[in-house]
């Protein structure tokens, strides 16, 4: 699983024989099963995530009703909001499928970008690039009426239908199931 993250990583720079040795030292594999919850509202999160295997779902529970904010599957990090800054998490992290991940946390962090500086440099350069994708998601979700977030989930994301239940993938577009079905008969009829 190591080799996955350095064939990751080696998107964004050359990794030198020092270099990838140093992400091997650093990095701590976990599996987690299906349904675990990483994360709960109100707890402390001193983790982040980089998916090697499955797939993990973001959510808060508003009066009462579970709302999807995000999946995250392969080759995604997963860096809760409030990560290293000792404020509760206004959020749940649940594994939607068996996982295993590279756990980053913020101690190991300082040490390993002390220790080699190369990897600060990267990291910065990975979350500028996810800062990217993230706002034009944001935009394109705030831009596109429901039909349309469907469509483009289709064409970015085509895998997350096999993988988890329509009224999370119907949350998580910001419509009801039921409207998701009428949207999706909609598609089927056009065809």
């Amino acid at each position: 699983m190591k080799k996955e993250i350095i064939k990751y990583l080696s998107k964004y720079t050359k990794i030198t024989n020092e270099l990838e040795d140093a992400i091997t030292k650093s990095t701590f594999i976990k599996n987690f099963k299906k349904s675990t919850i990483l994360l709960k509202e109100g707890d402390i999160s001193n983790e982040c995530y980089f998916l090697l295997k499955g797939c993990i779902r973001s959510y808060i529970i508003e009066n009462g009703e579970e709302k999807t904010i995000e999946f995250y599957t392969e080759e995604q990090v997963v860096t809760p909001l409030n990560y290293g800054n000792s404020k509760p998490s206004n959020y749940y992290l649940e594994c939607m499928e068996n996982v295993i991940v590279s756990v980053g946390n913020p101690k190991l962090e300082e040490e390993t970008f002390k220790k080699y500086p190369q990897l600060e440099s990267l990291s910065r350069v990975i979350g500028e690039v996810i800062m990217a994708k993230n706002q034009e998601s944001f935009t394109n979700f705030k831009i596109s009426n429901p039909e349309k977030r469907y469509l483009n989930m289709l064409k970015m994301r085509p895998e997350l239908i096999q993988r988890v239940p329509q009224h999370q993938i119907a949350s998580y577009l910001g419509i009801k199931p039921e409207s998701l079905s009428r949207i999706r008969k909609r598609i089927i009829n056009k065809k």
